[in-house]
């Protein structure tokens, strides 16, 4: 299998009920570890979490998402399909918190591995971005232990130093749900999170000297990036991508563009524009495409996570004045 063509393999869950649940369903629960089938079923949530396993999971891993290329994530609701699929896979990788309609279906399943990629780095709360937090080191430890389960921001895939924290965390449950394969797994693992580290290099080069360092969104989703590199996230909405920003909002965004030197706007690929192209055309601001990599659609800048990460650095660079 090609671990360069995740896109390719997200299909439809429909379809992928329609084709690979007979397959599916041939094998038990702990059938990847005592050899009975060929290759080792994973479900992944959504696009982040079903790239790590096809990277970790290589040729012995058979892949499927429950997100569709092109379907916003956070809007997902489980199928009957999905459940049995779910059901009868050898593991279910997912990103709680990001999904209620994943937590609530894989808690109810009886797959034996279950992997939250939320337990395997630390998870913040960012709030919405801004400078709120500009400059402040472990904010996050000063909120009570309810308000950060409730507020915490799922977006880590965009900081690849976590990310990598996540990937290892999947290639350790690998090697245990499969063993036979662990050699496998550990060596596709290291080799990921190699590239993952050449990555944050890259971002930590590439973002060092900026004119600014305020960038607008159109949803909090790059908070782990921005806290990363030194950079202050203004989101128009908050966490949720189709919520609509008050007029204050606006307004406050309008003057702080001015202040900060802000140059651009930038919007994303799975959820509408118009918001951002309004704010950018009455704060006179240039519009551009930050990619939140919830998904690989045909409009993606790269065919996968590190060919859109790296279209996502030059978009920061050049909206940020980088020297």
């Amino acid at each position: 299998m090609s671990v360069m063509n995740v896109r390719r393999r997200l299909i439809p869950a429909a379809l992928a009920s329609a084709l690979g649940l007979g397959a599916l369903t041939a094998c038990s629960s702990d059938s990847a570890a005592t050899g009975n089938t060929d290759k080792f079923d994973v479900v992944a949530s959504f696009y982040p979490m079903a790239f790590l396993a096809e990277q970790i999971g290589g040729d012995h891993a058979n892949v499927t998402s429950l997100t569709e290329p092109g379907q916003e994530p956070h809007d997902l609701e489980i199928s009957t399909q999905q459940r049995a699929q779910l059901e009868e896979a050898d593991a279910a990788l997912y990103l709680k918190g990001l999904q209620p309609a994943v937590d609530e279906a894989v808690s109810q399943t009886g797959i034996k591995t279950k992997i939250d990629a939320a337990t395997l780095t630390h998870l913040e709360d960012h709030g919405t971005g801004g400078h709120s937090h500009e400059g402040e080191e472990g904010h996050s430890e000063e909120t009570s232990p309810e308000e950060e389960e409730h507020a915490r921001d799922p977006h880590v895939w965009l900081d690849p130093v976590k990310y990598a924290e996540i990937a290892q965390g999947v290639g350790k449950a690998f090697e245990k749900a499969d063993p036979d394969h662990a050699a496998d797994y550990k060596k596709n693992t290291e080799a990921l999170v190699k590239k993952l580290n050449g990555l944050n290099s890259d971002f930590e080069n590439g973002l060092k000297n900026t004119k600014t360092k305020v960038f607008f969104t159109n949803h909090a989703a790059f908070g782990y990036l921005a806290e990363r590199y030194g950079l202050t996230q203004e989101a128009i909405s908050g966490m949720d991508p189709e919520s609509e920003p008050s007029a204050a909002r606006v307004k406050e965004l309008q003057q702080e563009a001015r202040a900060d030197g802000v140059t651009t706007v930038f919007y994303e690929t799975l959820v509408s524009d118009k918001t951002a192209k309004t704010l950018a055309r009455d704060a006179k601001l240039k519009t551009d495409v930050l990619d939140p990599l919830e998904g690989i659609t045909d409009k993606s800048r790269g065919d996968d996570y590190f060919q859109v990460m790296e279209s996502n650095l030059k978009a920061l660079r050049t909206a940020l004045g980088a020297k």
